[in-house]
């Protein structure tokens, strides 16, 4: 046995009966085929303790009952027969109902005991009505009586009395009343004890616990999508197998539009109206069987409905989750592709399709999973954590962040919606109570921001113009300090690229004495009309810089670029991103100018570039500020080549020796100069 900790004694405490020593299931399971949440039904009822005499009389009891009457299939002739000779017999087995509307009665099914047509009372269907929607496992009275006829047939098992193991109600008003006895770290460790985790194991950081939680909001919010790439055996689709009775798994290549929306010929509502989370296991193989399935996911996926011309509209609310495993490291598929590449083939470059995943869970971060990483401690019953979460879908915290932050305008309709969902996901699963701190909205807003701008990344590097502002930002109402969100993936080992650079794609550091950003500007030119288009910052000093540069490059298009090449045939589109620090300050017009260059020109840059110094409107190459902390910044975080103008020669003098062992830094004179130096065969 293992030492319990406090968390042990206060989940006993406040969840007697509901709470069970996770590790008692392998212990009493052996080699038998009994359901996880069936042993820990009968765990939480009889090893809610911390005595280790009571835990063993406990084991023992389970053991017992077990034995004598849990129903193994291939016993079911022999169980059979024991209700028959008996008259009566108690059976630990799942039990489903039927109405047949022909003869106005219900018929139970006991599975495990392969006794169809059993007689049972209309109040025991009313008062179990979940026996109705697909079954539950309970403790169930039979009885025998071959007087029971319908014609010339018998029909001799009686069901008389259910006492459900899969809960037949739940309370949400005792979570929240016991939720306020916790705080918010120790609740969380509860939550991923519950799952099966151990939060305190090795490799178990902040960070792993948060995305692991990730994988419960689908649980916890109606209609979210989520996609999951990692490594194998990181427990992509162990939740929703083994945690919960409301999901389902579907094998890749299976899902048909009978067994996912709609039966045509029948009318009957598939899987996305019966279960509340429905996961596509390896979503890198064949997802659909039918390819009229693809438009109708999509439409369900965006809206939590779909028409069929045959059955109307049609509502469902299962969240979609799509795992996959990626055998590359990150870094590589990035180099050359993009992160939804592994997916299926009917999906993986559909942006409608992709467009509509509210979050992607970075599972190559996920520890591959040893045994040391399973909890011994006490946690939910699986069919009381189960109904926890279901319970949770009924509310929604979509308002939360209100209160203290603001969404960047730079977040679309479905970015603010998904961003907000994942928010809410949080909430309800680590505070049900309602009570929260600004702190705690700012963690969760920061997470949520990571995981949809994961998704655009990916979307803007499939091409969609639609999809280019990936500029993610939330404003403090308290401070209006406006802070970015960055993906952890984007920056590699270092924050700038030491690859050939995309082109239009260009590097700096601002530096106004007090804040320090490394920043990166992107720029994409279409056929247009001249028009000049900035995102990512809103600092007027920052937009003047750009509007400067563009206008000295129109001003001397003819002695800079060719005819073909000619502003007045594009719109430029310009966004500023914040890689590291919160606050942008102006001095970025060189960069800026390289980069619409390249942008025009389709031209790569040298891998790990930076430009240093603003270009005036006349075409004044102006010193950079804060020379040696701007250059210091952007060596530290990557940078192989930093251009610098020659006004800042005499400050060459200051830069720390250990720059020059990873990064070269020569000067330029002028914008001529400026190009020869970072831009390949113009």
């Amino acid at each position: 046995m293992i030492q319990l900790d406090n968390l042990d004694t206060q989940a006993i405490d406040n969840f007697r009966g509901y709470v069970v020593k996770k590790d008692l299931v392998g212990i009493v399971k052996g080699g038998a085929n009994v359901p996880a949440f069936v042993l820990e039904y009968l765990l939480a009822n009889s090893c809610s303790t911390d005595d280790e005499e009571k835990i063993k009389e406990g084991l023992e009891n389970v053991r017992t009952i077990l034995r004598d009457h849990y129903v193994n299939p291939e016993e079911s002739s022999l169980i059979q027969s024991k209700i028959r000779e008996k008259g009566r017999y108690k059976i630990i087995d799942k039990i489903s109902v039927e109405l047949d509307a022909t003869k106005d009665t219900y018929w139970a099914t006991l599975v495990n005991s392969n006794i169809k047509n059993a007689n049972i009372s209309s109040d025991l269907v009313k008062y179990h009505e979940k026996i109705l929607l697909g079954g539950i496992w309970a403790i169930i009275d039979v009885e025998y009586d071959p007087l029971i006829t319908i014609g010339s047939k018998v029909f001799p098992f009686v069901v008389s009395k259910i006492t459900p193991i899969q809960l037949s109600s739940f309370d949400n008003s005792s979570i929240v009343d016991k939720r306020k006895n916790f705080e918010t770290a120790d609740w969380k460790k509860l939550l991923l004890r519950s799952a099966g985790y151990e939060p305190e194991s090795e490799g178990m950081d902040e960070r792993m616990q948060d995305l692991l939680l990730c994988r419960l909001i689908p649980l916890v919010e109606k209609n979210f999508n989520i996609v999951e790439l990692g490594p194998r055996s990181s427990g992509k689709s162990y939740i929703y197998k083994e945690i919960t009775p409301y999901a389902i798994l579907i094998s890749g290549g299976q899902g048909t539009v009978a067994q996912l929306f709609v039966n045509n010929a029948s009318g009957r509502v598939g899987a996305v109206g019966l279960w509340d989370a429905i996961c596509f296991d390896e979503s890198t193989d064949k997802l659909f069987k039918d390819k009229d399935a693809i438009p109708l996911m999509k439409d369900y996926m965006e809206s939590g409905s779909f028409s069929r011309a045959k059955n109307g509209e049609i509502s469902g609310s299962a969240s979609i989750i799509l795992n996959g495993n990626i055998n590359q490291p990150v870094e590589t598929v990035l180099q050359t592709s993009h992160l939804f590449s592994p997916l299926s083939d009917e999906v993986n470059e559909d942006t409608a399709f992709l467009d509509r995943i509210n979050l992607f869970l970075p599972g190559w971060e996920i520890v591959k999973f040893s045994p040391s990483n399973f909890t011994k401690h006490y946690g939910f019953s699986t069919d009381f954590f189960s109904e926890l979460l279901k319970s949770q879908r009924k509310i929604t915290f979509t308002d939360a962040l209100d209160q203290y932050f603001a969404l960047g305008n730079h977040l679309k309709q479905r970015d603010a919606k998904s961003v907000r969902r994942i928010v809410s996901g949080f909430v309800k699963l680590l505070h049900p109570h309602g009570e929260y701190t600004k702190e705690d909205i700012r963690k969760y807003l920061t997470i949520a921001m990571e995981m949809r701008r994961r998704v655009k990344e990916q979307l803007k590097r499939i091409g969609g113009m639609e999809f280019w502002d990936t500029n993610f930002s939330y404003i403090d109402k308290e401070t209006q300090e406006e802070v970015f969100v960055g993906l952890p993936e984007e920056k590699g080992s270092s924050l700038i690229e030491a690859n050939p650079l995309a082109p239009g794609t260009c590097y700096t550091a601002t530096n106004d004495g007090e804040t320090n950003a490394v920043v990166k500007i992107e720029v994409v030119a279409i056929a247009g009309n001249g028009k000049l288009n900035i995102t990512g910052t809103s600092n007027q000093a920052v937009k003047e810089n750009i509007k400067n540069t563009y206008n000295y490059l129109k001003a001397n298009e003819k002695s800079i670029l060719n005819e073909r090449h000619s502003l007045s045939n594009f719109d430029i589109n310009l966004q500023v991103s914040t890689i590291l620090g919160s606050n942008v300050t102006d001095g970025i017009g060189a960069a800026v100018y390289v980069a619409i260059i390249s942008a025009l020109y389709k031209k790569n840059l040298k891998g790990g570039l930076a430009v240093l110094g603003n270009i005036s409107i006349g075409g004044a190459i102006e010193r950079a500020n804060n020379f040696a902390d701007r250059v210091s910044n952007l060596s530290e975080n990557g940078a192989k080549i930093i251009l610098v103008p020659m006004l800042n020669m005499s400050e060459f003098g200051t830069l720390p020796q250990t720059i020059f062992t990873k990064t070269d830094v020569p000067f330029y004179t002028d914008a001529q100069t400026l190009l020869q130096k970072v831009i390949l065969d113009i």
